[in-house]
């Protein structure tokens, strides 16, 4: 053990604080006592994994295992298409105008539907400036984005690839999305009168029991 120096005729420094020192012992100088304490807790995790009937590896054998991302993990984002494969998005730069990183740039046009007035021309994530907040998200009016895809962005070569237009996201699925249930899939419950998302349905909305993220 190392031996605290005396420090009763120790006298405060300029900024009034004493000093404390540690004179080191011969074992500590040689390092002897860490190696031994080191090696005996490596020891004893060996053989209780090798003959133990406990356990105790927490290393994931990747590729071949992977961990199950739990429901609420914000994964890559995607775009919720309506029935006619168009997206859900009027080009309102909620989450534009939410997003702390600044990752998403939209271009809005004038939509020949009158009940839709505007949708994005031009709809960007830069994934590599993406915090994963979740805040455009619960920005969005008319659950047009969500992050329930269930995976990560995978690596890119180029800052380029990681820049994820329109077309992309629109590809993406939901953790527990199929081809024939997005063709099937209802737009999502309004609130009477205001044209928002009514997050108590509870089918999908992006604080709904389904998960939005």
């Amino acid at each position: 053990m190392s031996k605290v120096l005396d420090i009763h005729g120790s006298k405060p420094n300029e900024e009034g604080v004493t000093e404390v020192g540690h004179e080191p012992t011969t074992a500590d100088r040689l390092y002897v006592p860490a190696i031994a304490a080191g090696l005996k807790t490596t020891i004893r995790h060996f053989f209780k994994n090798l003959i133990g009937k406990e356990k105790y590896t927490q290393t994931i054998q990747y590729p071949d295992q992977k961990v199950e991302y739990p429901e609420r993990f914000r994964g890559m984002h995607r775009l919720v298409p309506r029935e006619d494969g168009t997206s859900r998005c009027v080009a309102c730069y909620m989450c534009q105008t939410a997003c702390p990183a600044r990752c998403i740039h939209i271009v809005a046009g004038e939509s020949e539907d009158p009940s839709i007035e505007k949708y994005p021309v031009v709809f960007e994530i830069d994934e590599l400036r993406c915090v994963v907040c979740g805040l455009c998200v619960e920005a969005c009016p008319c659950d047009a984005i969500r992050m329930d895809t269930g995976y990560h962005p995978k690596p890119v070569y180029s800052r380029e690839d990681a820049d994820f237009g329109k077309a992309d996201l629109l590809k993406n699925f939901g953790r527990h999305e199929t081809e024939g249930s997005r063709r099937t899939a209802r737009p999502p419950a309004t609130a009477a009168g205001t044209g928002r998302v009514d997050r108590s349905s509870g089918d999908g909305g992006a604080g709904g029991a389904t998960g939005g993220y």
